[in-house]
């Protein structure tokens, strides 16, 4: 696993994941709001790293592969980990496995795992991976709808299109799956650092069970609702908000 690394200088890190359908690159526009106060680590996850034929297997596995990484670079903790969708449940899954400390884990519009029985989540992921699979046939412009998001240029579209071209079957249904599914605790959880869930506006109504998860099973959480937004937005479109954002987080 590739850990692209910003700011080595400065002694707070923050640790960036990224959504899926996109790669480490989705940071860009927010980097340079940060290296110059942070050490930014931010990994290409399984899958989704263009420049290797890696394919995601899990989000536990995920999890478990950026701990070992990050230990043997001597890192084993961090100001920040900051996930969004995917990244924010494997941000949740290394909450719960504990091995690399944080004083902060933010999920922004972050996927929790389903409370539903097994086989409803059979027909979500088949759903899901279904118009996935479509996108990686050729039409691309559909998968723009897993994004919400109508801020979305040609530039934009092709760059979805590549990572399409690149993620294996197995990549897209493993993502689906797992991060609906991935298994974590089954009772109330506390956590050393403190846990923010950051949702947009625009996407209040899809992270429905995501809020009452984390109300449910993760109870010290704090939730932050931004206008105007919507899933996956604010490192895009708004990376000098989600700087500024990061930076007051005590």
């Amino acid at each position: 696993m590739k850990i692209y690394e910003y700011g080595r200088e400065n002694r707070e890190r923050i640790l960036l994941l990224h959504p899926s359908l996109v790669t480490w690159d989705y940071f860009e526009y927010l980097i340079p709001y940060l290296e110059g106060d942070f050490h930014l680590l931010i990994p290409a996850l399984p899958g989704y790293d263009l420049t290797d034929d890696s394919q995601f297997r899990s989000v536990e596995e995920t999890a478990t592969m950026l701990a070992d990484e990050l230990e043997k670079k001597g890192i084993r903790e961090v100001r920040t980990i900051y996930g969004c969708s995917m990244g924010g449940s494997i941000a949740l899954r290394m909450a719960a496995d504990g091995r690399l400390k944080a004083g902060h884990f933010v999920l922004d519009g972050g996927i929790t795992p389903y409370q539903l029985p097994w086989i409803l989540t059979r027909f979500i992921a088949l759903r899901d991976f279904g118009m996935m699979a479509f996108g990686k046939l050729g039409g691309e412009k559909v998968i723009v709808k897993a994004f919400s998001s109508s801020g979305y240029s040609e530039e934009d579209l092709e760059y979805v299109a590549g990572i399409f071209r690149h993620c294996t079957y197995g990549t897209l249904w493993n993502t689906y799956d797992s991060c609906n599914n991935y298994e974590m605790p089954r009772e109330v959880m506390h956590f050393s650092g403190k846990v923010y869930y950051w949702y947009g506006e625009k996407e209040r109504k899809a992270r429905d069970w995501d809020l009452k998860y984390m109300k449910k099973f993760v109870p010290d959480t704090r939730f932050k609702k931004f206008s105007g937004m919507d899933h996956g937005d604010m490192a895009l479109f708004y990376p000098e908000r989600m700087a500024r954002e990061l930076k007051r987080l005590k």
